[in-house]
C-alpha cells in the first residue's frame, strides 16, 4: 500500500512539474468515457472479446504476476536494444547485460510482470525461467548492420518459436508511415493472429517513420499521428499498444501545409479532444485504443542524467491519462543492477500509490472491514490491489 513517504518520494522526482501533473482535473476526454485499468480488468475487459481462454489465461498471468499483480497495471522490461540499436550501443555502459540470464533476473529483481526480449536471449534461458516470470518474445526488429542502415521492421523468427519456448505473449514493431508499413501490417497480423490461436496474447510497438514527419517539430511525438498508430495497431487485434510518450500535438495540420495533402482529420482533435497539457495528449492516445479496451503502455525513452525524475513523470502521466503502465529498458538496464531495480520499484511505486490519480475506487474506505469478513467467511483475502488502484481524472 502506498504511504505518504512514497508520495513524498514521487513529489520529490516530479519536482516543479509536481503540481501540473498531480492537480490536472481538466481532462477534454471525460474519465467516465474510459475502460480504466482495474484488477478486474481482464474480467471486465478481455474477457469480452473473441480471444480463447488460452489467451485469456496468459493475459491474467502478465496482470497477476510482479509487484503490481493484482493492480490491473502493467510494468515491464523491454531489452532488445542490442538488435535495435546495438550491442555496443545498449550493453557497453554495463557489460553484464550481454548476458541474456541478467535480463531476465533484473526483471524478476526490479518486481516486472514481464521481460520483453528476442528469440535469443529468452530461448538462452527458458528452462530456467519461463516458469518464473511471463516471457514476451518481439519477433521483428530493425538491425542496424546493413549499410546504409535502413529502417524496416523484418521477422526474425515464427510465431511456432514463441510458442516452444514458453512465451506468454509475442510483440513486435510496424513503422507506421514508413514505406514498407503496408507489408508490415499484413506480417504482423498474420502472426498475432497465429499467435491468439495457440493462446498467446499480443503486443504492438506503434511506432511512426517517416523523414517527412520532421518538420518545425519531430511529429513522430505528435498525439494526433501517435493515436492514429494505435488505431490501427488495436485494428490487427493488439491486446497491447506501447507507444512513445507525445510531446506535441498537430502533426496532422503541419503535413498539408501549402500543396502537401496528408490523410484525413479533423479540427477537433486540437479543440474538442485534446488540449497541450500532457496528460490530455496521452488520453488522446488511450482513446485510440478503443478507449482503453486495449491497454496503452508508454515506453521510458533513452537513459540521460535525469532517469528517475523522467520515468516517474512518465508513469504519471500515463496512470493519470487511463494508461495501463510503463515499459522501461535503458534507463534501467544501463546502469548497475540495483539501481536498475530501484528505478523500476519507482516506476511501480506510482501505479501502487492510491494518491496519485483522483479519489480512490468507492471500495477503498471499505478495505479493512470487507477483509475481516471475507477471513471470517472463509473467503480469499480482499485483493490488496483495491487500495493501490485508482481512477484517472
Amino acid at each position: 500500500m502506498a504511504t505518504t513517504a512514497i508520495l513524498g518520494k514521487i513529489e520529490t522526482y516530479l519536482g516543479a512539474k509536481a503540481d501540473s501533473l498531480l492537480g490536472f482535473k481538466s481532462p477534454k476526454i471525460a474519465k467516465e468515457r474510459l475502460h480504466l485499468p482495474g484488477p478486474d480488468f481482464v474480467d471486465r475487459i478481455y474477457a469480452a472479446t473473441d480471444r480463447n481462454l488460452r489467451v485469456l489465461t496468459n493475459l491474467q498471468r502478465m496482470f497477476g504476476h510482479g509487484r503490481l499483480s493484482g493492480t490491473g497495471y502493467l510494468s515491464i522490461l523491454p531489452v532488445d536494444q542490442g538488435i535495435e540499436h546495438s550491442g555496443a550501443a545498449s550493453f557497453a555502459k554495463n557489460p553484464d547485460y550481454f548476458d541474456g540470464g541478467n535480463i531476465v533476473k533484473l526483471a524478476i529483481e526490479g518486481g516486472c510482470n514481464a521481460v520483453a526480449s528476442t528469440y535469443g536471449v529468452l530461448g538462452s534461458v527458458a528452462r530456467k525461467y519461463a516458469h518464473k516470470i511471463p516471457f514476451i518474445v518481439k519477433m521483428n526488429h530493425n538491425e542496424l548492420l546493413t549499410f546504409p542502415n535502413k529502417a524496416d521492421q523484418i521477422l526474425f523468427g515464427t510465431v511456432q518459436q514463441a510458442y516452444d519456448l514458453g512465451a506468454a505473449a509475442v510483440g513486435a514493431t510496424i513503422y507506421f508511415g514508413s514505406d514498407q508499413s503496408t507489408r508490415q501490417i499484413v506480417e504482423i497480423s498474420q502472426a498475432f493472429a497465429h499467435a491468439h490461436q495457440l493462446g498467446m496474447a499480443t503486443v504492438l510497438w506503434c511506432y511512426l517513420r517517416n523523414s517527412a514527419f520532421k518538420k518545425d517539430k519531430d511529429y513522430h511525438l505528435s498525439a494526433d499521428l501517435t493515436g492514429q498508430a494505435n488505431h490501427l495497431g488495436v485494428t490487427i487485434e493488439a491486446d497491447i499498444i506501447k507507444q512513445k510518450l507525445p510531446e506535441n500535438n498537430g502533426g496532422y495540420q503541419a503535413l498539408n501545409m501549402g500543396d502537401s495533402s496528408y490523410g484525413k482529420f479533423d479540427k477537433r482533435i486540437y479543440t474538442d479532444l485534446c488540449s497541450d497539457h500532457p496528460i490530455d495528449l496521452t488520453r488522446y492516445q488511450v482513446a485510440n485504443c478503443y478507449m482503453g479496451r486495449a491497454g496503452l503502455i508508454n515506453s521510458g525513452g533513452a537513459s540521460g542524467a535525469n532517469d528517475f525524475e523522467e520515468a516517474v513523470a512518465t508513469a504519471v502521466i500515463n496512470k493519470r491519462a487511463g494508461g495501463t503502465g510503463l515499459i522501461s529498458g535503458r534507463k534501467a538496464f544501463q546502469r548497475p543492477m540495483k539501481e536498475g531495480v530501484q528505478l523500476l520499484n519507482a516506476i511501480q511505486d506510482v501505479y501502487l500509490s492510491p494518491e496519485v490519480g483522483s479519489k480512490p475506487f468507492f471500495l477503498n474506505h471499505l478495505t479493512k472491514n470487507l477483509a475481516t469478513l471475507s477471513l471470517e467467511w472463509g473467503l480469499y483475502p480482499l485483493e490488496r490491489s483495491y487500495v493501490a488502484n485508482s481512477r484517472s481524472e
